[in-house]
């Protein structure tokens, strides 16, 4: 077992919180870890007719913009209803309204450094409703393409992003896709 011998918090903002723990190991061996703390999220795997929505967005830690799923979470709610999340985000990020919503799964995004999670959902009979993004979200590009290129996406290396692809991958081998 694991044991905290003491924890320092080193940065802290309102989106993340990094502490530095000196660790005892099972064999008695002392260590360091940095630990990286952010709230949970919700990510929206949000398809119909054939058709998967995403957006497009700058992130600005590898400067350049990326495709992904509708994912997010809120600052000033950081305990949020997962599934009132899915749907804010949904609908804040692409105009979208899901009229059938499930949640899927929940995976750890990095579970070496950091204990952030991701609630995974899968929507559908979707009807626009209107943007309404927030200032982090400025330039943000919603879009629709097909199952088969998003695949082709993923499989070129176009799409990059981790947790899009990992929800994607969680919804296919489960038969939802």
């Amino acid at each position: 077992m694991y044991k905290t011998l003491s924890s320092t918090e080193t940065y802290k903002n309102p989106w993340i919180r990094v502490r530095e723990d000196i660790i005892e190991r099972p064999s008695g061996e002392q260590g360091l870890y940095g630990v990286v703390e952010k709230n949970d999220f919700a990510a929206i795997i949000a398809v119909d007719n054939g058709q998967i929505h995403l957006v497009e967005q700058y992130r600005y830690p590898i400067a350049q913009p990326t495709l992904e799923i509708p994912m997010g979470g809120w600052t000033d709610q950081p305990d949020a209803d997962p599934m009132q999340l899915a749907l804010g985000e949904l609908r804040e990020e692409t105009g979208y309204q899901a009229d059938k919503i499930e949640k899927i799964g929940f995976h750890h995004v990095d579970n070496g450094t950091s204990t952030q999670g991701c609630h995974i959902f899968l929507a559908s009979q979707l009807h626009f409703v209107g943007q309404q993004l927030d200032n982090e979200e400025e330039g943000l590009i919603a879009c629709q393409i097909p199952l088969e290129v998003f695949e082709q996406k993923i499989i070129s290396g176009e799409i990059t992003d981790a947790c899009t692809i990992a929800c994607y991958g969680l919804a296919k081998l489960k038969g939802l896709l």
